[in-house]
């Protein structure tokens, strides 16, 4: 985590959203992906990195998270909207971005869990050992 995130992580959306499957999707009929390696339904948060030293478009990244039921983020801080938090077995994957012009090389994250920082990881909130996580797309 520190060295994905030095200066910390901030969720940016206030709860986790469901991840679409997009091969099994219609139109008219939502089907929610499902983590190839564990077999959870997946989840999506928004993080912004507040590293001052960030580029611009590396600064916010979507988190994805695989648990049995809806994750449930940390606490906001007091009188702000921010929601600081941390992410449990962090593991970056670089990948080759081909979606626009040129391909360039981009990073996922893959994480087991997420909790408030200085938390207790093994509290319960969506899934097991706090949320269990997969894919960042960075």
């Amino acid at each position: 985590m520190g060295d994905v995130f030095p200066h910390g992580a901030f969720l940016t959306t206030d709860g986790a959203e469901p991840v679409p499957d997009y091969d099994r999707s219609t139109r008219d009929k939502f089907v929610q992906a499902v983590d190839k390696d564990n077999g959870l339904l997946v989840w999506e948060v928004g993080v912004h990195d507040p590293d001052p030293e960030a580029r611009k478009n590396e600064r916010s990244v979507n988190v994805k998270i695989a648990a049995e039921v809806q994750p449930v983020p940390p606490e906001a801080l007091p009188g702000l909207p921010f929601r600081p938090v941390e992410f449990e077995g962090l593991e970056v994957t670089p990948y080759l971005d081909t979606n626009g012009v040129r391909p360039k090389l981009a990073f996922s994250l893959r994480a087991r869990g997420m909790h408030a920082p200085g938390g207790d990881s093994r509290r319960k909130s969506g899934g097991q050992h706090g949320s269990t996580g997969t894919e960042a797309a960075a």
